[in-house]
């Protein structure tokens, strides 16, 4: 069993209050959620306006088909048309009992 996870960082720029940044937030972890079958939340800063981070787990058989959907989801936030990329982290880790 392989479990991978992918933690960004997204700047939300057209966010006025925690109202507006959790409507984007919610829009862009359903879509992931839906999208790559992945569960996915917001785990740290929840009270910036501006920044979100989030991350998305997966579990499968095969580390290779793990990275691939990490770096869909990845590329898929690197082009949202409203929230822009700061950057993100990957773990992919075997051996898990």
């Amino acid at each position: 069993m392989v479990i991978g996870s992918l933690t960004v960082r997204l700047l939300v720029r057209e966010s006025r209050t925690l109202k507006d940044k959790r409507r984007v937030v919610r829009s862009i972890l359903d879509r992931v959620r839906d999208g790559f079958n992945v569960s996915a939340a917001e785990v740290d800063t929840h009270d910036d306006v501006k920044v979100a981070t989030l991350a998305f787990a997966i579990v499968g058989f095969e580390t290779a088909a793990v990275q691939h959907v990490l770096q869909q989801i990845a590329e898929a936030l690197r082009r949202h048309p409203v929230a822009e990329y700061l950057g993100g982290q990957t773990c992919v880790g075997t051996d898990i009992v």
